[in-house]
């Protein structure tokens, strides 16, 4: 530390000592007890002092540290900290009865320290020269080259390798051989860590119900896998709106900012769920403003079942048009016969049920009967759930498992 810097900080202790002890008395009694700290700890620290070269942090009790100033300064030799800010660092050694520590190792200074980077996990940085033959070179500690797999990059799908060849990067020592001639480094693992902590400060303070902001990271038939800062979760398709999503690409794009409700938080299977469609008004609470019992509409054939076709007459909104009137005076064993997915229809509305969420449809200009003695069956009530279940807030998260399955078809089957 340079004597300057020393003069200052010393200057700066008796002040705030109201000049009642001098920096060497202070120093004597750090040495009478200071707290131990491995190489490589991590501590959270105030900024003090900033000097000519150094940045000086009080630990806590009768310890304080430098750090290199240079670790604070950007390409426009601005200082990204002032005094009084609290920060982390890791220890790095003692030198001449002083405490060093590290943000993260760089410049030239750091080439002597590297192998105690590597053992203690200390972050460095580095610079990304080139794409090689299975993944980046990479220099370090000044000129010292490193390896980068392509799978320790952290890069995301959507980024590229524009957005890392030539730029400084934080990366940790995760393989030091032949007394540092054959490094390996990751930017992934610090990503992991940060993402670690994150997460556990999340588990404080996340609940159901709550409405976070998030990253699209992924898109799967399924759904999508959204990051909301330290944990990702799945969006399913089912909760991606009010209406049946038919295209989730057409909705979703990674690298997607979205609003979204918190579902389901599982932390010890580490299964997380959100919702974008609780985050949006519900249809069914103006529905009687938009439609009427009576009233004829035009709606599109969103489903087919063996009783029927649900038909969307607007956006979350479907309506059931009974097998039993389909038919025009006609025995059909299947809607299919009548009428198709996609296809846009004219309907009358029979009849509104809020509480259910069901809304009853016949064709217009159709006569109301079942034909050649066809039976106006209402629909199974677990099958109509299950279909409006999917447009509802109460829906279910999953069908259950394959057993589950395997064994109500049995008992259904053995009913008969």
């Amino acid at each position: 530390m340079e004597d300057q810097d020393k003069k200052e900080f010393a200057e700066s202790i008796e002040m705030d000592a109201g000049g009642g002890a001098s920096f060497a008395d202070l120093m004597a009694q750090e040495d009478s007890g200071p707290e131990r700290y491995e190489p490589g700890q991590q501590v959270e620290a105030t900024v003090v002092r900033i000097g000519k070269s150094w940045v000086f942090i009080d630990l806590g009790g009768k310890s304080e540290g430098s750090l290199d100033k240079g670790e604070f300064v950007n390409k426009e030799g601005e200082i990204s900290i002032k005094e009084g800010d609290t920060i982390q660092a890791y220890f790095l050694s003692v030198e001449r009865n002083e405490m060093l520590f590290t943000t993260k190792m760089s410049g030239t200074a750091a080439r002597a320290h590297l192998e105690d980077a590597f053992e203690s996990g200390i972050p460095l940085e580095g610079f990304v020269v080139k794409e090689v033959k299975g993944g980046y070179e990479v220099k370090v500690a000044g000129s010292a080259r490193a390896f980068c797999p392509f799978s320790q990059t952290g890069l995301r799908r959507e980024q590229s390798d524009e957005d890392f060849l030539e730029t400084h990067q934080s990366f940790k020592i995760i393989e030091y051989k032949e007394n540092g001639r054959n490094i390996i480094v990751s930017r992934r693992a610090l990503i992991e860590e940060e993402q670690r902590k994150k997460k556990e400060a999340l588990r404080e303070t996340l609940e159901v119900g709550m409405t976070v902001t998030g990253t699209v990271t992924s898109i799967r038939d399924f759904g999508a896998f959204v990051d909301i800062g330290g944990l990702e979760g799945l969006l399913p398709v089912s909760e991606i709106g009010w209406g049946r999503v038919e295209d989730i690409r057409g909705t979703l794009h990674e690298g997607q900012q979205v609003e979204v409700a918190v579902k389901k938080l599982d932390w010890d299977a580490d299964r997380f769920s959100f919702s974008l469609k609780d985050t949006l008004p519900d249809p069914w609470e103006t529905v009687l403003e938009v439609l009427s019992v009576g009233s004829t509409v035009n709606g599109r054939v969103a489903r087919l079942t063996d009783f029927g076709a649900f038909v969307t007459l607007k956006e979350g909104i479907d309506g059931l048009l009974h097998i039993s009137n389909l038919g025009q005076g006609k025995r059909i064993h299947h809607p299919r016969e009548v009428v198709e997915v996609g296809q846009t229809v004219e309907v009358k509305i029979e009849g509104i049920d809020i509480d259910n969420r069901r809304i009853s449809l016949i064709i217009e200009g159709a006569n109301k009967g079942t034909g050649d003695g066809q039976k106006s069956e209402k629909p199974p009530a677990d099958d109509y759930k299950e279909y409006v279940g999917k447009t509802s807030k109460s829906s279910p998260e999953s069908m259950g498992t394959l057993g589950d399955l395997l064994k109500a078809g049995l008992e259904k089957k053995g009913g008969k």
